[in-house]
């Protein structure tokens, strides 16, 4: 195993943030740029197809990065997950499999993976540590999904093993922000909710309806704070297994469209449709590893939604008419 290569990122290395137009990513590229790094590099799907593993290879070979963060993926809620289970377990196991295996071959110094929570399992203990990965049934909507990013989360594993790489994996929870996804058939859960009651507030439609029953309990990181999480881990982390990025709280569905409903201001009652599936119970992780390492979650969630419906209205087609 060579010598650790922690410490302070320096301002100059090469840093490929993969995905780097999306939620995880572009704020990310935000983070490191405002923190006064010069040499960030990033492609667009268009640009570079990272299921192209012959792409991928040639792109790698000529920027040669020093540092990569994984957050290019293909995401969505229980409706994306569940109708497209097929494409969400082949798209992202080839961009994981592609992007470790270029970045090995060209000697990159350290590698963040970007995972999510529903890699444990359905019914895991609250709040989910670490080594509940692989110790249960997954939740069924998004296993596919899941099974894609513990193949990340093992193969990064088996870099170590076999090469010694300094490759690292982070299992992040729900998160929410600056250019999230407000399409209703693949948004996750928070963003949707905002679009939903935004357009019901300019449309003055009379309720709103939710899927499931609203009991499930979900934790919520913006992705700011995620952004310094990763940069933390990159100069704090080096362990083979994974490791939580969350806030240590979570709200109940039914609490959380309250609070969203009460920003975006729609005065219309809420209704639940209990033949919709509800997902995992309750998805709580258990944040002492990362914050033994100086990092914390410092966006509150009001706070954090307030913020990400000013910038929904001011930034997104979806918007419409809305109150800007």
């Amino acid at each position: 195993m060579p010598q650790t290569l922690l410490g302070p990122l320096p301002l100059d290395a090469k840093i490929h943030v993969a995905g780097h137009r999306g939620l995880v990513g572009s704020a990310i590229w935000r983070h490191l740029s405002d923190r006064g790094h010069t040499a960030l590099v990033g492609r667009s799907s268009a640009e570079l197809d990272l299921r192209d593993r012959a792409a991928t290879f040639d792109f790698y070979a000529e920027q040669r990065p020093d540092y990569v963060v994984l957050a290019a993926a293909r995401v969505g809620g229980i409706l994306a997950n569940s109708t497209y289970p097929a494409e969400f377990l082949s798209d992202n196991i080839r961009i994981q499999v592609n992007v470790l295996d270029a970045a090995q071959a060209c000697g990159v110094r350290r590698l963040l993976l970007l995972g999510s929570s529903c890699i444990y399992p359905k019914f895991a203990p609250q709040p989910i540590t670490e080594d509940s990965l692989l110790t249960g049934p997954l939740e069924q909507t998004n296993d596919a999904y899941a099974i894609a990013k513990i193949a990340g989360v093992i193969h990064v594993q088996a870099m170590r093993r076999q090469y010694g790489a300094s490759f690292i994996s982070a299992m992040p929870t729900n998160l929410y922000g600056p250019q999230d996804n407000f399409d209703l058939e693949s948004s996750h859960v928070l963003p949707a909710m905002i679009r939903k009651f935004h357009d019901a507030k300019v449309g003055a439609r009379p309720e709103v309806a939710l899927w499931g029953s609203g009991r499930p309990r979900r934790e919520f990181l913006h992705v700011h704070d995620l952004a310094r999480a990763a940069v933390a881990l990159l100069e704090r982390y080096d362990e083979a297994a994974p490791i939580n990025i969350g806030v240590g709280e979570d709200v109940s569905i039914r609490d959380l469209a309250e609070t969203v409903r009460q920003i975006v201001g729609y005065e219309g009652p809420i209704v639940w449709d209990p033949s919709k599936p509800d997902g995992t119970p309750r998805k709580l992780l258990d944040v002492a590893r990362i914050e033994s390492l100086g990092w914390k979650a410092e966006i509150s969630l009001v706070d954090g939604i307030r913020a990400t419906y000013d910038w929904f209205k001011d930034h997104s087609p979806l918007a419409g008419a809305g109150d800007r």
